[in-house]
């Protein structure tokens, strides 16, 4: 049995040393040029689904805190504690959060006994590996609004 050679070979008889390619050179540039964008797509996604979460967190809370506190002072106070403490636990800039408040039926002061306060809180998401250069970062981003209802109790703001 001897070696056979490749230009008796059937199957390589009319390739020329030219037409010989790499599979493997082929294979990692286009794994590459695919799985880069592809990393790329799934750290976005995953930075804008944590901050999705915790705005949605942060509006369930802070209503849920204005719902059960004892008076406007309270509901404020509260209210500014749970945006903190979520804006850092889910790792969102405090500068770029901001919450709303409002209640339904529409009434003079907000909040009121027997209504429905509605928080809606905002904020937007720098997408990964924008660089600050030319204010690029402050170009590439995402907003990211939630909104959450919390009925009042009817006894709410009066001496427990």
């Amino acid at each position: 049995m001897h070696p056979q050679n490749l230009s008796t070979d059937p199957i390589c008889e009319g390739a020329t040393d030219s037409e010989r390619g790499s599979a493997a050179l082929e294979f990692i540039l286009v794994g590459i040029v695919l799985l880069v964008p592809l990393v790329y797509l799934i750290l976005a996604l995953g930075q804008i689904q944590g901050q999705t979460l915790g705005a949605e967190a942060g509006a369930r809370h802070i209503a849920r805190t204005i719902a059960t506190s004892s008076n406007i002072e309270d509901a404020r106070s509260g209210a500014n504690r749970v945006l903190a403490s979520v804006a850092e636990s889910y790792g969102m800039e405090p500068d770029r959060v901001e919450f709303a408040m409002e209640c339904r039926p529409v009434e003079a002061a907000c909040p009121s006994a027997g209504a429905t306060v509605i928080v809606t809180l905002t904020t937007t998401v720098t997408l990964p590996l924008m660089p600050s250069v030319l204010g690029i970062d402050g170009i590439a981003t995402v907003p990211v609004a939630a909104t959450a209802a919390q009925k009042m109790s009817r006894f709410w703001g009066t001496t427990r």
